[in-house]
């Protein structure tokens, strides 16, 4: 044991030898802390360079389009192929509800809707019938009516002639002109005139009343017009049942409206769930973006279109290309919940900071969202 000691002790003796014969002599030691001091102030020259020609935010997380999944409809849960982890397709079956009663309601709705059709069609067919009926009858009695007035007034007329002829013979008659043969002739012409245009006048209301008749006939259609139209309002609000119903159904096939990964599930198979509820959670990994709140005093070098790089905390010898796309309009202190109102009149000027959008380019699937990172952006003309 004591030989292992000295052996020890002899072999620190000639390493700090060595060591003093290098930075013995006063030039060694010169050279040595001269290349010390070279060797910091490229460093510090390095960082300052970088601090004059960047901005830099060390506090920032990546963001992704993250979609929480919920239900429409009520129901329990048939089937769950949504896996966590799993990529998905725009579209992809991700839960599908129980939808048996549902498709027997819909089911209900076409019946209805049948009926209602038939039910139109057997209407229609009959308002088409009573329009034919009623069409040639109206058409029937207005000839008919145009007929009799035309008598009426031709008998007007030779009954007219007859009482002028009647009251000239009268006259000559009184004279003892002409015979009393002829003024009974004339008379009983004058009688006949009198009789055939009482016949033609009894024979004009006869064909008004036909007339009128046809007329309360053609009402009826009018009837069946409404029935018509309550008809087509019944089958609008069966056919708008329907379609709520179908998109009842639909929604029982929840699909995912994005293409991504997903992250995490919140409901197994036979659950029963309730709308609005949450069942899974789906980011899309290719829109990949850092929120960097900078603060004001140098939000003035910040211009859309910059180059950024970002380092994430996961990959320390990784970097990553980013773009400035957005620039906030409004301190972020703006939209605290909690706003810092200053009743007693003291103030602490403190600095504020502007959210700044910087999209990320995904490699590879790295990068993921809440990942720690720092950001650099490129200060233009420096």
């Amino acid at each position: 044991m004591n030989d292992m000691s000295n052996g020890i002790a002899k072999m620190r003796a000639r390493g700090q030898g060595l060591v003093g014969n290098l930075i013995g002599t006063p030039r060694a030691r010169l050279v040595l802390l001269g290349a010390i001091g070279l060797i910091a102030l490229v460093l510090v020259g390095s960082w300052l360079y970088g601090r004059y020609s960047h901005v830099y935010v060390t506090d920032s997380r990546l963001s992704s389009t993250m979609v929480s999944i919920s239900s429409r409809a009520a129901g329990w849960i048939a089937s769950f192929p949504a896996k966590e982890g799993a990529t998905v397709r725009k579209g992809d079956l991700l839960v599908e509800i129980d939808a048996r009663e549902a498709n027997l309601m819909l089911a209900e709705l076409d019946a209805g809707l049948e009926a209602v059709r038939a039910e139109k069609a057997a209407l229609t067919l009959s308002r088409d019938q009573v329009d034919q009926r009623t069409k040639s009858q109206f058409e029937m009695a207005q000839a008919m009516l145009n007929e009799v007035q035309a008598r009426s007034s031709g008998a007007a007329s030779d009954l007219q002639l007859a009482q002028a002829d009647f009251k000239r013979i009268a006259s000559l008659y009184k004279d003892k002109v002409i015979a009393a043969q002829r003024w009974e002739t004339e008379r009983n012409r004058l009688t006949k005139a009198q009789q055939e245009s009482q016949r033609a006048q009894a024979a004009v209301e006869a064909g008004r009343a036909s007339m009128a008749t046809a007329q309360a006939a053609r009402i009826e259609l009018q009837v069946l017009d409404e029935r018509l139209r309550m008809m087509t309002a019944q089958e609008t609000r069966l056919m708008t049942q329907r379609e709520r119903q179908a998109l009842d159904i639909s929604d029982r096939a929840v699909k995912s409206p994005i293409g991504g990964v997903i992250d995490e599930t919140f409901a197994n198979p036979g659950e029963y769930v309730r709308p609005g509820q949450r069942l899974l959670m789906v980011h899309d990994p290719n829109n990949i973006w850092v929120n960097a709140n900078i603060k004001e005093g140098e939000i003035r070098y910040v211009k859309i279109g910059a180059h950024a790089t970002v380092s994430v905390d996961a990959y320390p010898d990784e970097k990553f290309d980013g773009k400035v796309v957005r620039i906030g309009n409004a301190a972020t202190s703006q939209f605290a919940l909690l706003p810092n109102p200053n009743p007693s009149g003291n103030f602490t000027k403190i600095a504020q900071r502007l959210e700044v959008r910087i999209d990320v380019e995904q490699r590879d699937h790295m990068l993921k969202p809440g990942m720690m990172v720092e950001v650099a952006v490129d200060i233009e003309g420096r």
